[in-house]
């Protein structure tokens, strides 16, 4: 693109054009020798490029005639990203949100699924993120994914859902690992979103943590690289006693510990800024993270009622 661009503007759009025609006919001959050649019959790709113009275009020709049903994105990815961007600006305010709030380990995440088995439409956050929204929650089996493709990933759920029922979501920070959660979703979650108090005692949330981070205890070197960037929070001798417990295999201790002294004040302090009717919520008890109970909890969840706002 750079040297046909500058072809074209230093010496004329006709050898550009013949330069360009060459560049593409040759990456075409590829594509359809190594991404087409065992393509059945019913496949129907979507070609794009920056612009939508001719190099989509002439890809797109060339799929037609073999006899694909082939699909050409109008205005190319720079378009794409565009609508996304605008309706991540507008369309979250169109729905109703179903904020649960909970501390960590209480068991958010299973009861967003456990939701979305009963039939709710559910935006799990983290899930898009391939992350589980703490300094030590991500996912070394399951990078995540540019920024741009998280946005599409929100877009998509957002798109697929109807504004006639409520979105029930997990309360978020305003990042999930290294990505930001779009600003317009965020905003109204906060301002317009119902909380719901998801409650469960220390010892159920220890084991529901041991459940989550079980592939993180196998090696405790990688999570003790990552409690070291808890220092500023919590001094060195208290990140050095979390470090002593991984090492010696004592994670419920570090668990609790880290619970206690660490993520239950932050996770407070964070709702209560940003969900200031926070103690009016209604609340819902997790017994543990049995299949059992977590369809009673979503069963109270699907059960809340909240006052038609009025017009």
């Amino acid at each position: 693109r750079t040297t046909v661009g500058t072809l074209y503007v230093q010496t004329s759009p006709l050898e550009a054009r013949k330069l360009g025609a060459a560049l593409v006919s040759r990456r075409i001959a590829d594509l359809l020798d190594t991404q087409v050649r065992d393509k059945p019959r019913e496949w129907r790709p979507l070609v794009y490029c920056w612009r939508g113009g001719q190099r989509s275009g002439s890809l797109a020709l060339v799929l037609s005639q073999i006899g694909f049903r082939t699909g050409q994105l109008q205005g190319g990815y720079k378009a794409f990203r565009a609508r996304v961007r605008d309706d991540l600006a507008s369309r979250p305010a169109q729905f109703s949100y179903r904020v649960l709030c909970g501390r960590t380990g209480s068991g958010k995440t299973r009861l967003l699924q456990a939701l979305r088995d009963s039939g709710a439409q559910v935006l799990d956050l983290e899930g898009l993120a391939h992350h589980r929204g703490s300094i030590l929650g991500g996912l070394p089996e399951r990078p995540q994914p540019t920024q741009k493709r998280f946005d599409t990933r929100v877009w998509q759920a957002l798109a697929g859902f109807s504004t006639a029922q409520p979105v029930f979501v997990e309360s978020e920070s305003a990042r999930i690992g290294s990505l930001r959660v779009p600003e317009a979703l965020l905003q109204t979650m906060h301002a317009q979103g119902h909380c719901i108090r998801i409650h469960s005692s220390d010892t159920a949330r220890i084991d529901m943590l041991l459940e989550d981070y079980h592939s993180s205890m196998l090696d405790a070197e990688p999570l003790c690289r990552l409690l070291d960037h808890l220092v500023e929070l919590q001094g060195r001798e208290r990140v050095k006693h979390w470090q002593a417990l991984a090492r010696g295999g004592r994670w419920p201790e570090l668990i609790g510990d880290l619970m206690v002294q660490h993520y239950d004040p932050l996770y407070e302090r964070s709702m209560r800024r940003s969900y200031p009717t926070l103690d009016q919520a209604p609340r819902v008890e997790l017994r543990s993270g049995s299949d059992t109970d977590l369809a009673d909890a979503a069963a109270q969840v699907l059960g809340l009622t909240w006052p038609v706002p009025a017009t």
